[in-house]
């Protein structure tokens, strides 16, 4: 077959795909092999182009037994190591290569064995602890009265850990199986934070903090999820009233309806600011990975699991919206909410 005519049907190949003469040089590339790979490389020895050893031992394996192989191909594009799982075959005279771009599976299974890394370790930690003092109540302070009611305290407060986060990991899953479906309920927004306010009245003021209800536009609905929307907007005023407590005051926002950039078109913007710590510009990229914390030992403390803003981002994906977190060490933080005005259907 002439070159032609194999650059012609190389060519109609999505994947990638390199064919190797049997002088050992490149005979032929298609336009997503040069992508991969660069241009220029037809009459190169496939040696240069390739470069790593476990790909030329197939080759020449190829060549040698005239079996398929297949072997894994990394390659480092913008800052990062993409995997293609290369399929090495036989077409006499030539040996074609294939690439198929495996980066995507490769991270989905790294996401999942974090995954089950975090949970493992989030779990293991008040196991340990409850545990250790079972063992302590069932032995030297069994009757000890003091220790005994001390250390129940601290198990039913492991426990409660526990069982928040196995809620929260719940809720993640359910949240992320409704991703896609869009709700169409009508929600009245400054009714359903009002709601919210005084359900976590309690929290605040055992913080010392006030929380502030600003309405600029009253009634404003939206098409959402209102269950869900109460999730978003509990868990951003607790995190202030946890976070921020050191600020005294927190400030939830509703504004009237504008035209937001975010959003490409009408939308409302809800913002919940306090005046605390703050949170260093580094951290803020990655505040919605999950078991993500800025200060993990701060947030067991108050019973964080880490997966709250991981669960909001997903909630405020489904309704079309976008997140946007603001702040400055000293200086507080702001979480603003910016919701669609029109109709989701």
């Amino acid at each position: 077959m002439s070159t032609e005519r194999i650059l012609s049907l190389i060519g109609a190949l999505p994947v990638p795909v390199l064919v190797i003469g049997p002088d050992d040089r490149i005979r032929a590339t298609n336009a997503a092999l040069e992508a991969l790979l660069g241009s220029g490389l037809i009459g190169k020895h496939h040696i240069t182009a390739l470069r790593q050893p476990a790909v030329i031992d197939a080759i020449a394996a190829v060549r040698k037994s005239g079996t398929t192989a297949s072997v894994r191909f990394v390659n480092r594009e913008r800052d990062k190591d993409n995997v293609y799982q290369v399929v090495v075959a036989l077409a006499d005279p030539d040996v074609v290569l294939s690439f198929e771009d495996q980066t995507a599976a490769e991270d989905i299974g790294k996401m999942r064995r974090d995954f089950v890394a975090n949970v493992s370790h989030e779990l293991r930690t008040p196991l340990t602890a409850l545990l250790g003092f079972i063992e302590t109540l069932s032995g030297a302070a069994r009757d000890d009265a003091v220790a005994r009611a001390r250390f129940l305290g601290i198990m039913a407060h492991e426990a409660n850990r526990m069982t928040r986060l196995v809620d929260e990991l719940l809720t993640l899953s359910r949240v992320e199986e409704e991703e896609r479906v869009r709700p169409r309920d009508q929600v009245d927004l400054g009714a359903l934070l009002a709601s919210v306010i005084k359900g976590l009245e309690p929290q605040a003021a055992a913080a010392d903090v006030t929380v502030d209800l600003v309405l600029k536009a009253n009634p404003l609905y939206v098409i959402g999820d209102a269950g869900q929307l109460t999730q978003v907007f509990s868990n951003l005023v607790e995190n202030g009233i946890k976070y921020g407590a050191s600020g005294k005051v927190l400030v939830v926002t509703l504004e009237e309806p504008a035209n937001h950039l975010r959003l490409r078109g009408q939308g409302v913007q809800i913002s919940v600011a306090d005046k605390g710590d703050g949170i260093a510009a580094h951290h803020i990229a990655r505040l919605t990975e999950r078991f993500y914390r800025v200060d993990s030992h701060r947030s067991r403390e108050v019973g964080g699991t880490g997966l709250g803003l991981a669960i909001v981002k997903h909630i405020i994906n489904r309704h079309r919206g976008r997140l946007l977190i603001e702040s400055e060490l000293g200086q507080g933080t702001t979480v603003s909410v910016y919701l669609p005005m029109a109709s989701l259907s």
